[in-house]
């Protein structure tokens, strides 16, 4: 049993040992603990400036980097995309000095921006589940063509969002068909909400670049982790169909993101056989690298070649561009009506106005007079 004694000596050893400490630290081991630490922090202070000597040093060779390349720009993807109409989606939260970068690169390229859109995150909002499956009621009658009957919600206001984008008057090519600008309209109003323009869209898009934003980190909580990553995958999934769709109704389209991140959209299509097979993707479109390459990458999706570009395993770091054919925006029926008068460029076939038949009845008349000739 513990009286009350022990309790006396174990106080009077904890005030000795407390005692011995003091007269040490403060007499013989002073120094010697003094310059111990005294050194230890020399040390790591000079390796401190060693490091930020060395992070100086490679962020100017990195700013000298990025000015060459900015200057650089109009000799590498100058003339890649003379004449495109280009619509910038951006899905999810996106750097807008990155955005407004890659917008630059476009433009030096020879595309002009025709739309600024952000698909917001009512898109994929659980709450509004119903809502969007009764919009896609109204808008999928303006699809053409229209989706598989079983296509979903999800898939019908993709397409509607991307017919929107690239739908153009065949009567003037220039200008939007009246279903594009309605399907814009339900997508953008109040009511709605799934997307907001930055400007008015009044012309139609040959081609899309998406702009990826990276997924929000998962909760530490198991449970909710499970939850969050459930809907991340939902998210991911209708973003991927607004990529498709704007590849199916366009020239071409491509999707850059940023850093690589497991459940990304790019690392998502990356990972599919089927998707990468068709989608174009670019890795690091907040580097001045990825700036390049995106105007060079659609350039070359336009051109029929599916890239994935960046640094990394499995990646080609350049993409090397093609020569695309001249854009051609000829009203619908403009040739007809122009054989039909019998003087455009179909007109000189057999109908007896153009140069072949009148070449042909000259020949004729040549060898009748030859024979004429001859008989006389």
């Amino acid at each position: 049993m513990i009286d009350f004694r022990y309790h006396i000596v174990s106080l009077i050893s904890v005030f000795l040992a407390l005692a011995v400490g003091i007269v040490l630290g403060a007499g013989p081991l002073r120094e010697t603990i003094g310059d111990t630490l005294t050194g230890q922090v020399e040390s790591l202070r000079e390796e401190m400036e060693v490091l930020r000597s060395d992070l100086a040093a490679a962020q100017s060779v990195v700013d000298r980097q990025s000015v060459f390349l900015d200057e650089s720009a109009p000799q590498l993807v100058g003339g890649t995309l003379t004449d495109r109409r280009v619509a910038v989606v951006t899905l999810g939260t996106v750097d807008d000095d990155a955005r407004a970068a890659v917008e630059e690169q476009l433009l030096t390229a020879g595309a002009t921006i025709s739309a600024r859109v952000q698909v917001t995150d009512q898109w994929t909002d659980p709450a509004l589940r119903e809502f969007r499956g009764a919009l896609a009621g109204s808008v999928v009658t303006y699809l053409d063509p229209a989706p598989a009957a079983d296509a979903g919600a999800e898939v019908e206001l993709a397409q509607a969002l991307a017919q929107g984008l690239t739908g153009a008057d065949p009567a003037d090519p220039n200008a939007l068909s009246e279903p594009a600008e309605l399907i814009l309209q339900l997508l953008a109003s109040d009511e709605s909400d799934l997307i907001t323009v930055a400007e008015p869209i009044t012309a139609p898009a040959d081609a899309v670049v998406l702009l990826a934003g990276e997924p929000e980190p998962l909760s530490d909580d198991a449970t909710e982790a499970g939850e969050q990553s459930e809907a991340q995958d939902a998210v991911v999934a209708a973003h991927l169909a607004v990529v498709s769709a704007a590849q199916e109704r366009s020239e071409g389209a491509l999707l850059a993101g940023g850093v690589a991140t497991p459940g990304d959209l790019v690392t998502t299509v990356l990972a599919d056989a089927d998707l990468a097979a068709d989608i174009a993707t670019v890795t690091g479109f907040r580097g001045v690298t990825g700036q390049l390459s995106v105007p060079l990458g659609l350039n070359a999706r336009i051109g029929g070649q599916v890239g994935h570009y960046g640094f990394g395993d499995g990646l080609t770091p350049v993409p090397e561009p093609v020569t695309l054919p001249e854009v051609d925006r000829t009203p619908a029926g403009a040739d007809d009506a122009t054989t039909d008068d019998g003087t455009g460029t179909e007109g000189t076939g057999t109908d007896g106005t153009g140069t072949d038949d009148a070449t042909a009845t000259d020949t004729t008349g040549t060898d009748d007079a030859t024979d004429a000739t001859t008989e006389g």
